[in-house]
């Protein structure tokens, strides 16, 4: 049986469809997830300014610009993933899809279902090549998601499997409020233990645990970890 969506977990619908736009939404929804729609590629721009998404879905027969030339523009600074979908199922505009960097495509019309099993398999390819591609740095530390190492100025310490847990499912999103309940999946604790592991976890990364600069808590959202991530070498990915 799948696992649920994080509730955290961000769409962007966007297709000059009212009603496959707003049935879109309304099915995402009810299978877990957040959404946010547009009904063109100018409407989606200024909501990307403002909101932050883990997966965008473009039709591709948009009025002005279209998916296709959206998905080539995103491609040159953003790397968010991205699921084409379209009334065409010709082999070359699949090609031409893929070519300027979707994730996946889908011809309408299309099961609902099939829609949502696209997209968490988007999700999960694309988290694997965040914890296996990127270091998390923040002041002199450096973690390696992949492996759970973390590194400061006086070398490596040492963390329980639960702390480096914790940190792995905080890395995920850096920058973002991660809830309580949904670290508590990701790290197989109790909810209650996690605020227990986040004091542990604080006392070794922070200078001042009482007032942390790096593992904030977010009044009425959960926990966030301010880093940035940096691609691995060779040797971060073998640490």
């Amino acid at each position: 049986m799948s696992r649920p969506p994080d509730p955290e977990t961000h769409l962007l619908v966007v297709d000059d469809d009212d009603r496959i736009r707003n049935l879109l939404k309304k099915y995402l929804t009810q299978q877990g997830f957040r959404v946010s729609t547009a009904a063109d590629a100018t409407k989606a721009r200024k909501l990307m300014k403002t909101l932050s998404f883990d997966l965008l879905i473009l039709d591709i027969m948009m009025p002005g610009e279209s998916g296709l030339d959206l998905t080539n523009s995103l491609r040159e600074k953003n790397n968010v993933p991205i699921l084409l979908l379209t009334a065409r199922g010709e082999a070359e505009e699949r090609i031409a899809g893929l070519r300027v960097g979707a994730d996946d495509y889908l011809s309408k019309p299309f099961e609902p279902e099939e829609l949502v099993l696209r997209v968490q398999a988007i999700l999960r390819r694309s988290m694997r090549v965040e914890l296996d591609g990127s270091i998390l740095v923040f002041g002199d530390w450096r973690f390696n998601p992949a492996t759970g190492g973390l590194d400061g100025a006086n070398g490596r310490i040492a963390l329980t499997d639960s702390e480096a847990n914790l940190l792995r499912a905080l890395a995920k999103t850096p920058g973002e409020a991660v809830s309580r309940l949904s670290l508590s999946r990701d790290t197989d604790a109790a909810e209650r233990s996690v605020d227990v592991q986040m004091a542990r976890l604080r006392r070794k990364i922070e200078e001042n645990p009482k007032n942390p600069r790096f593992l904030q808590t977010i009044r009425g959202a959960g926990y966030r970890l301010l880093a940035r991530p940096e691609f691995a070498t060779d040797q971060d990915s073998s640490s």
